[in-house]
């Protein structure tokens, strides 16, 4: 993994630019397409990250408020 995780985090934004180049050299229409599709998944996994972070600042502060109640 040490080589794998670099490699994929530098391969993917590539491999999306270029299948963005290639759908507008195709159609405008699948290329605005595309555009609407990963902006679909990258607010998608926005709202997950974000829902995450939350819950877990919840829940670091229901323990702090239990352990100053327990002590």
């Amino acid at each position: 993994m040490k080589i794998g995780k670099p490699l994929i985090l530098i391969i993917t934004p590539i491999g999306i630019g270029l299948g963005l180049y290639e759908a507008y050299r195709f159609g405008s229409g699948i290329f605005f397409l595309m555009i609407a599709l990963l902006s679909f998944i990258g607010v998608a996994i926005l709202s997950i990250v974000y829902t995450i972070r939350r819950e877990r600042k919840e829940e670091t502060a229901r323990r702090l408020d239990e352990n100053d109640a327990a002590s």
